[in-house]
């Protein structure tokens, strides 16, 4: 179930409900966790409360497995934001469905979306990066390994490491409009739009606090030609069927996929697949 990433009132009447009635609660944090329960009257009884992170997964993930293959319902809470972005949850869900255990979702608030919403940038097609490495040579790797995506890149970024990020990102991917979000939802909230540079300067002088998110435009990319297309359709088609190559090409290049699927059907000489 998804939690609140700042503001308490952003939890859910069917979150609430999950951890009113769930038989067992884990989560990322157990503090965090039993304060969002106090604070919406959700009393916690004689349930036990689980601590599951990425140091203990390992150890804890056979215990609430077992608790399932005993019948019992589990509730597993990010310490904020959605299970799954960027969280340890995602093993726990994964080896839950491995041993046949229906799991679902309590859908709520994400950093990722919150903040596009925010940015001003395009959302018809985004890419969610995660975090950035340390490093500064594996940070600038995996930003030109990103430079030519047609989406919105979003990325997760800590106080202490925005302005050497922000800088790099300028002078990889150039003077690309983007926008910094800080503290979503919460008393200080501030979503600042610019280009990199601008937005490296900016933050050089006034050293950022709070939980950040970085959305980067996908700038001004070459046009892809027709022949590229051609050349990418015709290389798909070796080993997928129209349709799959259609979505493929279409993804890669960010071109429209009734454009290649219509393409790849004159390049197959197909006249009977349908999307």
């Amino acid at each position: 179930m998804a939690t609140p990433i700042g503001n308490a009132r952003d939890i859910t009447l069917r979150a609430l409900d999950v951890l009113a009635s769930a038989e067992v609660l884990a989560a990322e944090d157990t503090r965090s966790l039993r304060r969002l329960m106090e604070l919406h009257g959700v009393p916690v009884g004689d349930r036990p409360v689980l601590a599951y992170h990425e140091h203990n997964g390992a150890r804890m993930r056979p215990r609430l497995l077992a608790e399932m293959a005993a019948g019992r319902s589990v509730a597993y809470a990010s310490e904020a934001g959605t299970p799954m972005i960027s969280d340890p949850g995602f093993h726990l869900a994964r080896a839950a469905q491995a041993e046949g255990h229906a799991v679902t979702t309590a859908p709520g608030v994400s950093a990722v979306v919150t903040a596009l919403t925010l940015s001003g940038l395009p959302t018809d097609r985004f890419l969610f990066c995660g975090f950035l490495p340390n490093a500064s040579g594996a940070r600038r790797k995996a930003l030109e390994g990103v430079a030519g995506i047609r989406a919105t890149l979003v990325f997760y970024e800590s106080p202490r490491r925005l302005v050497a990020m922000l800088e790099d990102a300028a002078e990889l991917l150039g003077p690309r409009p983007a926008a910094v979000c800080r503290e979503l939802t919460k008393k200080f909230e501030d979503c600042r739009r610019a280009d990199l540079p601008a937005l490296a300067a900016h933050y050089t002088e006034h050293p950022p606090k709070g939980e950040i998110v970085v959305l980067i435009d996908r700038g001004d990319l070459p046009e892809i030609q027709e022949v590229d297309i051609e050349q990418e359709v015709n290389e798909a088609l070796r080993t997928m069927s129209v349709r799959d190559a259609a979505d493929a090409v279409s993804a890669r290049l960010g071109v429209k996929r009734r454009v290649v699927y219509q393409l790849a059907m004159r390049l197959s000489g197909a006249g009977k697949d349908r999307p």
